[in-house]
């Protein structure tokens, strides 16, 4: 009798290890930042494999809390959060083939919008001065170290795309250029403009239903709205219509959008020509 019983208490303390173990375990698993792999060899989170706490800050029993233990974590309890170290200081220039800095970056586009002929070009909104487009260091010159920029503008008044290389340590433009019928990336501002002129037409009238069975709130604003998008190519399309066979000289973008956090809303067959501000439904 004296052995069944025995026999029988061994089981409910292995039963009572492994259940302790699989709560470790679990607890490893779940929780950011705490790993199976810092327990102490033979241990899984602080438990011995053979149902013993470990060393290293255990409670000293299964199931403790650690209470009144410096650094101790109770259990179930959330790690303390992560820190994240501050970025490294950046200088007003770089050095050699190093990124354009953000100093360097806004000089190089001030130095490229030289007068009087920036005042006669638009912006994608219509508005004085041409479109930027975007900024990147200039292929090295050899056997020079002095660090360029070239400057894309987009000139809407004239559909010419405007690409000017900078030199930062004189300050001065030392090439120009306008290109027709080249249509880079779109640039974030050109792709809120086209949603802005999307939800102004007619033809916005679908997404702001989608909007509203999605949400229950009525769609009123850009900003309620993820979007991305690109130029729009019709040299890739089987059927482009009448209204979009100056896609390509003009310059024509096409959206995704969705729901912030939330459901897509097609918007792939709406093409917006940005040079004419017109909207169009292909397909």
């Amino acid at each position: 009798m004296y052995e069944i019983a025995r026999r029988h208490l061994g089981k409910v303390v292995a039963g009572a290890a492994m259940a302790v173990t699989g709560t470790a375990v679990a607890v490893a698993i779940t929780l950011p930042g705490v790993s199976v792999g810092a327990a102490p060899p033979g241990t899984v989170g602080g438990t011995t494999l053979d149902g013993a706490t470990g060393g290293g800050g255990g409670s000293g029993e299964a199931g403790g809390n650690g209470e009144g233990k410096p650094g101790a974590q109770g259990q179930g309890s959330a790690p303390a959060p992560a820190t994240v170290a501050p970025p490294a200081a950046e200088g007003a220039k770089g050095v050699g083939s190093d990124p354009l800095t953000d100093d360097e970056l806004a000089r190089a586009e001030a130095l490229a919008l030289t007068p009087p002929a920036a005042a006669a070009q638009q912006n994608v909104e219509g508005g004085r001065g041409p479109q930027h487009l975007g900024t990147e260091l200039a292929d090295p010159v050899p056997g020079d170290t002095t660090r360029r920029a070239d400057v894309r503008f987009y000139d809407y008044a004239r559909d010419e795309l405007v690409t000017r290389t900078v030199n930062l340590d004189t300050g001065k433009v030392e090439k120009s250029g306008t290109q027709r019928g080249v249509q880079p990336s779109a640039h974030p501002e050109e792709l809120r403009e086209a949603l802005e002129l999307i939800l102004a037409s007619p033809l916005g009238k679908g997404v702001k239903e989608d909007f509203e069975d999605a949400t229950g709130k009525e769609l009123t604003s850009t900003a309620q709205l993820w979007f991305n998008g690109d130029v729009y190519r019709p040299y890739r399309e089987a059927n482009v219509p009448p209204q979009l066979a100056r896609c390509g000289e003009h310059r024509c973008v096409r959206l995704v959008t969705k729901v912030l956090n939330g459901a897509w809303i097609d918007t792939r067959n709406l093409i917006v020509d940005l040079s004419a501000r017109t909207v169009t439904r292909v397909g």
